[in-house]
Order: structure tokens, then sequence, then C-alpha cells
């Protein structure tokens, strides 16, 4: 009956905030991401605890719905999350305040609900792009409208978060995913071509042209180009891959080995809401913390995709059998070697996994003010947890475990880390800013 009545007043509220009863924010001071709780005392007491758990909660039904139904590889998901992140954290701020709205400039009375615009907005998102789990994803709506209480808060949450929605769904509309982008495989020294066993494609390239969530263009922060094949750092490289990634006779220790294998395919989005539970995050501030994460993220796979189709470098695997035709005397082939990991089907230059860390630190003591990021992640390749207090204990584990795993070289991991953060910082200087306090809360219509 509760989730009837909410979506029956969909329509009315929905009207009612297009003929320009949103507020807009009023000049004011700055919060900072670890402020107390903004005005309005009623509002703050149904705003509180429960209402940042509508935020991980959702994210935790998203990260399973695009699991379940898109079965995505590690980059593809994060593009998933930040389209729900980013209309998420939208539905929150155009009624909270705290932080400047992504992409929008819409907002909502102070009286409705954040927590049911949380809701509302996810799973406006999934239900749209995953059809096929709208008997999932609703009955998840009426779970989560049930813990708010019935009245024109709740009416009008669910229709600000299906309106939030809708702009990331416009916003994303013809956005290059999926879209057709060859990368033609040349036998050449140096050039990528499809690796053992599978000798698959080029995957995803579509990544490399998609428009990215927070940068101008997806070349925007494209680095210099890799070592040449006769340089010396090109012969470092392979030789520490060489005998540090390899399957078998290799100089790792059981540890090097333990983290190449547990920095394969990790938990994010259950990290970071531990985090922001830990540390008694608001509604605001939780939405936030996912919507930089998942958007830096986003624009720094785009990135490294850019980099692997305008450089096109072969894999350790490849260069290694190989490395009698690069003309470099200081390489020795070795065409049996094979490396720990199965090397994904993409280019070595830029690698992906560093540069999606070097995004996501940097956001993350961008958003938290400090480099101690203090996160446990779980590892759903080992089932094992790690705790990271510092953004540069990730970093360096993300750069030394595809080294170690032998499916990336230094150089692709460490620039592509470097790159990562600069974009993060840039992004953090224009999007999900502090914005000023609005004053006082807008009658319901």
């Amino acid at each position: 009956m509760r989730n009837r009545r909410a979506w029956s007043a969909t329509r009315t509220v929905v009207a009612g905030l297009a003929c320009g009863v949103l507020a807009l924010a009023l000049p004011g001071t700055h919060a900072s991401a670890g402020a107390g709780r903004t005005a309005g005392a009623a509002h703050g007491a149904e705003q509180g605890e429960r209402s940042a758990s509508a935020v991980i909660e959702w994210m935790r039904t998203a990260d399973a719905t695009i699991d379940a139904e898109a079965h995505p590889v590690p980059p593809e998901s994060f593009i998933w999350e930040a389209y729900v992140s980013t209309a998420v954290y939208n539905a929150v701020v155009g009624i909270e305040g705290r932080f400047a709205p992504y992409k929008w400039d819409q907002r909502a009375p102070r009286t409705a609900s954040s927590a049911a615009a949380a809701a509302s907005a996810a799973h406006q998102v999934l239900r749209h792009h995953f059809p096929g789990a709208a008997p999932r994803l609703d009955a998840a709506l009426t779970d989560s409208l049930a813990k708010i209480p019935d009245g024109a808060a709740e009416d009008a949450g669910v229709a600000f978060g299906k309106l939030a929605a809708d702009h990331i769904i416009d916003l994303r509309r013809d956005d290059g995913r999926g879209a057709s982008v060859p990368f033609p495989a040349r036998p050449h020294p140096g050039v990528w071509r499809p690796t053992p066993p599978g000798h698959e494609p080029f995957a995803n390239a579509w990544i490399g042209r998609l428009r990215p969530l927070l940068l101008d263009s997806p070349h925007q922060f494209r680095p210099g180009p890799p070592p040449a094949l006769r340089s010396a750092r090109y012969a470092k490289d392979l030789a520490e891959v060489a005998a540090y990634g390899g399957r078998t006779g290799s100089h790792r220790t059981p540890e090097q080995t333990d983290t190449a294998r547990y920095l394969t395919n990790l938990d994010l989005q259950g990290a970071l809401g531990d985090h922001a539970t830990r540390h008694g995050f608001g509604i605001a501030e939780t939405a936030r913390l996912y919507a930089a994460a998942n958007t830096a993220q986003t624009d720094a796979v785009i990135t490294a995709w850019d980099a692997k189709l305008h450089y096109g470098t072969w894999r350790p695997v490849t260069a290694i059998r190989e490395a009698d035709t690069d003309g470099n005397p200081a390489t020795r082939a070795d065409p049996h070697w094979e490396p720990l990991l199965v090397t994904p089907a993409h280019p070595d230059y830029l690698s992906g996994h560093a540069t999606m860390g070097g995004a996501l630190m940097r956001a993350l003591t961008g958003v938290l003010g400090t480099s101690r990021v203090d996160l446990h992640i779980r590892s759903t390749t080992t089932g094992t947890s790690r705790h990271y207090r510092y953004a540069h204990e990730y970093d360096r584990d993300v750069v030394d475990a595809r080294v170690w795993g032998g499916i990336h070289t230094r150089t692709a991991d460490e620039v592509g880390n470097a790159t990562g953060r600069r974009l993060a910082a840039w992004a953090l200087r224009k999007y999900f800013r502090p914005a000023p306090l609005r004053a006082g809360p807008v009658p319901l219509p």
C-alpha cells in the first residue's frame, strides 16, 4: 500500500516540481565533507543514519544488479556505477544542499525525503538500463520506502529522485557505450595483437571513445608515449616482468603472489559504504563519496583505453616471447614464458587498474580532505580483505600487482597511476564542490 501511495502521487509532485517549486541554493558559507548535519532539526531527525544507509543499500543493489544483468568486466562495471551514483548524488544534494549538483541546477523542497529520493533515483536508472531486473528492483524500492514515513515528504522525494534519474539517463544518451571501435591487429614488433590462451580481439575498445563524465575529452590527459623498444627503460621493464611475473620459475615471494591475485577484482563499492558507515557520514556526504569515486574511476578507464587505442603496445607475454624481434640487445626471448594471471585482451600501455587506482585514491583524498583513506577492501577473487590506511599504500599495491601478475610493465602501471591522480585532481576542482547552505526549508507544493 505504501509503495502504491508513493507512486500514485508521483505525477502530481513531478508536475509541481517542473512548474517551479524547486528552490535554488542561496548564498552562504561553505560546508566541509566532515561537517555536522545542516539546518532543519525535524528534517534532520528523519534524515539520520537511516537515510545515509539508503544510499549504501542502493549502491549495493546497483552492484548486484549490474553483475547479474550485464556480466561486465571490471572496467565496464564502474561506468554503470557512475550512472547510478551521479543520479543518487543529484537527488540527494538537490534536497539537502551541501554540495554542488552534477551538471544540473534543479532543487527540491528541503522538507522532501532525501532517502526516498536516493532510492527512487537508483531504482529508475537501474530499471531503465536493466529492464529484466524490474521485479527485483521494484521489490527493493518497496522495502526502502517502507522505512520512510508516509506523506508528502516521501512523495516529493520519490518524484524528485525520478527527475534526477531521468536527467542522468538523458545526459548519457548516445555517449558511445558499446559502439564499434576497430583496432586492426598488426604483427609488428611492439604492436599489440591477441594474446594466449584465448587470442581474443581487443575487448571493449569503445571505452576509449566513450564520452567522459568529468573530463572534456577521452584524450585530455593522454600521457606521452611509452619507452621505445630499443631503450634501456624498455629492457628494464621487460626484465622485471619476466623475472617476477611468470607462472613458473618466478622470483616472486608468496606475499607478492597474493598481492597480484588479490588486486584482480575488488569490492570497492562495499569499501566505500563501510567507510561512510564507520565514519558516521550523512546522506549528502555518502552520496558525494560514491559519485566522486565512481566518476573519477570511469574517466580514468576512459583515459587508459584512449591510450591503449592510441599507442597499441604489445603485452609482456608477446614482448617476452618475441624479444628477439624488438631490436634491443638487452632483451632475451623466452618463447615458452607464461604470466601468472591470464592477460586481458587489450594493450599494455596504460594499465587500466593502475590508472583507476590513482584516480580513486586522489578522489578520496580530495573528498575526505586527508591522505588517510581508511579503507577495508575485500577481494572477490581471493575472498580476503586488506586495510589501507593511506592512499599511497593502495597506489603502491595496484602498481606492483600488475607487474607481479605478469600482465603489465611497470611503466604502464606507474604512468597510469600518475595520470589517474592528475585527472581526478583536475575533476575535483570542477565537480562535487561544497555549495552555499540553503536558507531554511521550502514548503512542499
